[in-house]
C-alpha cells in the first residue's frame, strides 16, 4: 500500500476565512502570532473533515503557512492534533516572498515521490505551465479557493477522492 498523499495545508484564505460556505455554524477565537493575538474565524465541520481524513490515514498533513512557528496554537484553538511543519522559522524569517517558500515545499514533497495536495489562496499557482508540471501524472491535486470562502464541502470531497485514488 501506498503511503497517503501529504497535504500542504495553509490557514488565512484557508481555513480562517470571512465568509466561509459550510452552513450557519462559524466559530471565532484568537490565536497568539509573534506576540500579537489575530481573531481567526472558521466552520467547525471544516475542521472536523480534515480530522478525519487526517486521522483516518487518507492524508498527512502539513501546515504550510506562515503560521508554521505558531501552528501549535492553531491545532489547540481549532482542536487538530500536532501536524508536522514545512515551513521552519529560520525559513520565514529569511524569505522575501512566501509563496516561493511554499513552492518549494511542495516541490519537495514530490522529489521525495510522495503524492501531493496543495490548498493555498495564493501560492497555489493559477492554471499554466507550472500548474501542468505539478500535476503531471495524477501526482498532484492544487486547491486555490476564494480567499474570502475557503475550502467548500465540494474541495474536501476531492481531497478525499484524490486520497482514495492514489491508495491504491
Amino acid at each position: 500500500m501506498r503511503r497517503p498523499p501529504v497535504w500542504l495545508l495553509d490557514v488565512d484564505g484557508v481555513i480562517n476565512t470571512r465568509r466561509p460556505l459550510w452552513g450557519p455554524q462559524l466559530c471565532r477565537g484568537v490565536a497568539r502570532s509573534e506576540g500579537v493575538d489575530w481573531p481567526l474565524r472558521w466552520a467547525p465541520a471544516l475542521i472536523t473533515r480534515i480530522r478525519r481524513l487526517s486521522a483516518a490515514g487518507l492524508v498527512e498533513v502539513r501546515w504550510c503557512s506562515t503560521w508554521c512557528p505558531d501552528a501549535d496554537a492553531l491545532e489547540r484553538l481549532f482542536g487538530l492534533p500536532a501536524y508536522a511543519r514545512a515551513l521552519t522559522p529560520a525559513d520565514l524569517d529569511t524569505a522575501e516572498d512566501t509563496d516561493l517558500l511554499k513552492l518549494a515545499a511542495a516541490r519537495r514533497v514530490l522529489a521525495a515521490r510522495r503524492r501531493l495536495i496543495w490548498t493555498d489562496d495564493t501560492a497555489v499557482p493559477l492554471p499554466g505551465p507550472l500548474a501542468t508540471a505539478l500535476t503531471a501524472g495524477g501526482r498532484a491535486l492544487l486547491i486555490r479557493p476564494h480567499p474570502r470562502r475557503g475550502l467548500r464541502p465540494r474541495d474536501l470531497t476531492r481531497i478525499e477522492e484524490f486520497a482514495h485514488r492514489t491508495r491504491s
